[in-house]
């Protein structure tokens, strides 16, 4: 049998079957044939598709690495990316964490100041009640016939030795730089804090400036200085606390900086109308501000002038102070200046008059009248209960008080006045923070206006905040805030008989 024979069932394939083998292997291979050939054609299209579509012969192999390239950098850049999210993550986790401590912090630093405002203001506000009344004493003792009070406690200048009334008034004068430095740390704290709102209102402006002309005029003459006051009986809105700092702030630098000595120096206070606004301006024949200068005084830490003398103490924020008091209550700020000839400091507010009276008599402006004479009693025979728990404090009240004629009781608690005083209130002066566990000031002030409806009510507080300025306002109650000034309380107390 030849070798090319194919086995049969018993070990060797029949020719029929090897032959239809071999066909369908052909068939198969004939199939694949083709099928390569096909596939010969598309890649022969699409390569040429692609060079069709390149300038360069070799832009198929070229596109092929750029694609390598860019599938490369995708992946580099995904990975980057991912990267870049998860430090950001992380980094916004650190800043949630940062924000909850800053704001825990300014909560901390919110309660200090309210803290702050009590705790340091508290034995400030009686020592400025104590001396107060001490040079208004020495005032009307000097003023009595002879020289008792000279016999008594002599002093000599020309061997250093002061005067008691000298005395008083360096004491004074102490007092109120201690209450400028925390007023201003306070102010710029809760500023910084954003804790700071304005109680806006429409009062008569004379309820402010009257108060400051007449308070700038006594400090003015101490230094041989001249204060001239402009008043306006116009109605303006604002926050009157508020603005009184900055207007007090302006009347300060002009007294601190116009001449003494051979050349009077002479300081203006007054209102002008401007519209529908009202422009209160401070202006003084001092030295003048450069131009180049303007911008600069109202930035922190920085002073108009170096001090003239040891007394005048200061951080350099009182016009930094001002112009974010300013913007807060939206009103414009000004400062015109020549050098050599002086300054003036400007405030617009937005005047609230009435039109029944608008263009009447009421827009005039006058020259104010000065308040009560110090060696006068204008509180003379007044009943004034006094609620109050700070000891030093009821003793600082019933001396200066009692020195304007007052008949005064104090106590902690208005049912103790209740029990003990045997008169009745015309005048009730109440603190607004009391003991611990008490009712406030203004609950026991509506108390015992139940029993006498109409009594004038005075509150003093070292809150600051807007919303206990306008609960005090609601309940139609007059607002002080500490330390107490002399002349702001006689006059509220005057106006409340």
């Amino acid at each position: 049998m030849s070798p090319d024979t194919p086995l049969t069932e018993q070990g060797f394939l029949s020719e029929p079957d090897a032959l239809t083998q071999t066909d369908t292997l052909s068939a198969e291979l004939a199939a694949l044939k083709a099928r390569n050939r096909q596939l010969e054609k598309i890649n022969a299209a699409l390569i040429e598709r692609v060079e069709s579509s390149s300038p360069s012969p070799s832009a198929p192999y070229a596109a092929f690495e750029h694609a390598v390239l860019l599938a490369d950098q995708v992946r580099e850049r995904t990975d980057a990316l991912h990267r870049t999210l998860d430090e950001l993550g992380a980094l916004n986790r650190r800043l949630t964490a940062a924000k909850a401590a800053a704001e825990a912090a300014n909560h901390s630093k919110t309660r200090f100041l309210a803290a702050i405002s009590h705790d340091l203001l508290q034995p400030l506000n009686a020592a400025r009640l104590f001396a107060s009344a001490l040079e208004e004493q020495l005032a009307l003792d000097a003023s009595l016939p002879g020289d008792a009070i000279s016999d008594i406690m002599p002093g000599d200048a020309s061997q250093g030795i002061s005067t008691p009334g000298e005395l008083v008034a360096r004491l004074g004068r102490s007092l109120a730089d201690v209450e400028s430095l925390l007023g201003t740390l306070v102010d710029i704290s809760r500023l910084d804090a954003g804790v700071l709102t304005a109680d806006v209102a429409v009062f008569p402006v004379r309820e402010l400036l009257d108060v400051l002309a007449e308070e700038y005029r006594q400090l003015g003459a101490a230094r041989g200085l001249e204060l001239h006051y402009v008043a306006s009986h116009l109605s303006i809105e604002s926050d009157l606390q508020l603005l009184a700092r900055v207007v007090r702030n302006f009347l300060s630098n002009a007294l601190r900086h116009v001449p003494d000595g051979s050349m009077r120096g002479r300081v203006l206070l007054g209102c002008r109308r401007r519209g529908d606004w009202l422009e209160i301006t401070v202006a003084d024949n001092g030295p003048g501000i450069a131009e180049h200068q303007r911008e600069v005084v109202f930035q922190e830490f920085r002073r108009l002038a170096p001090r003239q003398d040891n007394e005048q103490r200061g951080l350099g924020l009182g016009l930094a102070i001002v112009k974010r008091i300013t913007g807060l209550l939206e009103h414009p700020l000004s400062l015109t200046s020549t050098p050599g000839r002086g300054a003036a400091f400007a405030v617009r507010v937005p005047i609230r008059q009435p039109a029944s009276v608008v263009g009447s008599a009421a827009d005039a402006s006058s020259p104010g009248p000065p308040c009560a004479s110090p060696l006068a009693q204008p509180l003379l025979d007044t009943v004034i209960w006094v609620v109050e728990d700070d000891r030093e404090v009821c003793a600082g009240m019933q001396s200066l008080l009692g020195g304007w004629g007052a008949s005064v009781y104090c106590a902690d608690d208005a049912e103790v006045l209740l029990q003990q005083a045997v008169t009745a209130p015309q005048v009730l002066i109440v603190d607004h923070q009391l003991g611990e566990g008490q009712p406030d000031g203004l609950k026991q002030a509506q108390r015992l206006q139940q029993r006498w409806p109409g009594l004038p009510v005075v509150v003093i507080s070292a809150d600051h905040s807007a919303p206990l300025k306008a609960r005090a306002r609601a309940l139609g109650f007059g607002f002080l805030l500490k330390p107490v000034k002399p002349l702001r309380l006689r006059q509220l107390l005057v106006n409340c008989r």
